[in-house]
């Protein structure tokens, strides 16, 4: 007598050739790629520090407009962006292309805005091109020859503690009105700095370089070109990055007072008149030429530092 369950086939029965029916699983849809998963790590690092930056200054943008807001700054006195940047046109009237503050025959325009820029910049680049490089001629000449060591570096050491607005008088005796007191100032701002740091470069050169230099048979001139300045380089451009915003402070303070134009005499003519969104519009060009021209020397120091990797590793 056959069972009833016969000729059943179960879902589970082996055959003997193919072994176990399996039913066939559809693999899981593949997961999506990062926003940032297609980049290079250099373009990935970029946008992600631009992303960090435009959250910062949305943030400070935000509170300072919530404080708006409520009332506890004043419209008059503490504008927000959204005030001081509504306006632009009423702003560029007192920038001018002939620059000359206050004149509004050919102002109200961006190319008033740009020609002013372009001025205060110029004296910034100029100043502080001509202050590091005799600077770090001077600290060289210090270490490389004793008796012009000897005569110049105690009266370096007494001027470099005063202070680059102390000169301004000086400046204008010397130079009067225009471009010069303040490509001056910025100069005195960086030289004594630079020609101190450099010295101090130079002593903290590591030892192995210079006996396996002498090893080799170099001249001390030679020490000099090939040793030690690339050697000191890097330390001295990150010292002048760092004195780029003293040379801003002292510019602006240089075209307040012994130039007569530039953005130094836009924030003092502001002041004068009380014109609240001027000078935060002002400051805000300010700050964002520092932080270009910050960027314009690491550019430059990439390019004629080529022996030092990004990571700073010779």
């Amino acid at each position: 007598m056959k069972s009833s369950d016969e000729g059943y086939a179960s879902p589970t029965a082996t055959h003997p050739a193919t072994g176990p029916d399996v039913t066939p699983v559809t693999s899981a849809p593949a997961r999506p790629r990062k926003i940032l998963g297609g980049l290079s790590g250099k373009m990935k690092s970029r946008v992600e520090t631009a992303c960090w930056w435009l959250l910062s200054v949305g943030i400070f943008a935000g509170l300072w407009e919530f404080c708006w807001y409520v009332g506890w700054a004043d419209p008059l006195l503490m504008p927000p962006p959204h005030i001081f940047l509504s306006n632009l046109p009423e702003q560029f009237k007192f920038f001018d292309r002939g620059n000359i503050v206050g004149s509004d025959d050919t102002g109200a325009s961006v190319l008033g805005v740009l020609a002013v820029i372009l001025w205060t910049t110029m004296r910034v680049v100029v100043g502080l091109g001509i202050g590091f490089a005799l600077a770090v001629a001077t600290g060289l000449l210090n270490r490389y020859n004793r008796i012009f060591g000897n005569l110049t570096l105690p009266t370096i050491t007494l001027l470099a503690p005063i202070s680059p607005v102390a000169w301004l008088p000086i400046a204008i005796f010397l130079f009067g009105i225009g471009n010069t007191p303040a490509i001056f100032m910025v100069f005195v701002s960086v030289y004594f700095i630079i020609v101190l740091a450099t010295l101090n470069q130079i002593d903290n050169v590591p030892a192995n370089y210079i006996q396996v230099a002498r090893i080799m048979g170099a001249t001390k001139r030679q020490m000099y070109t090939r040793v030690i300045l690339p050697s000191i380089l890097p330390g001295l451009f990150m010292t002048l990055r760092l004195n780029l915003f003293a040379a801003w402070m002292v510019v602006l303070i240089a075209e307040a007072v012994g130039v007569g134009s530039g953005l130094g005499q836009i924030v003092m003519m502001a002041r004068n008149t009380f014109n609240s969104s001027l000078v935060f519009f002002s400051m805000t060009l300010i700050g964002l030429l520092g932080f270009l021209l910050d960027q314009l020397l690491r550019i430059v120091q990439k390019r004629l530092l080529w022996w030092i990797d990004q990571e700073g590793r010779k």
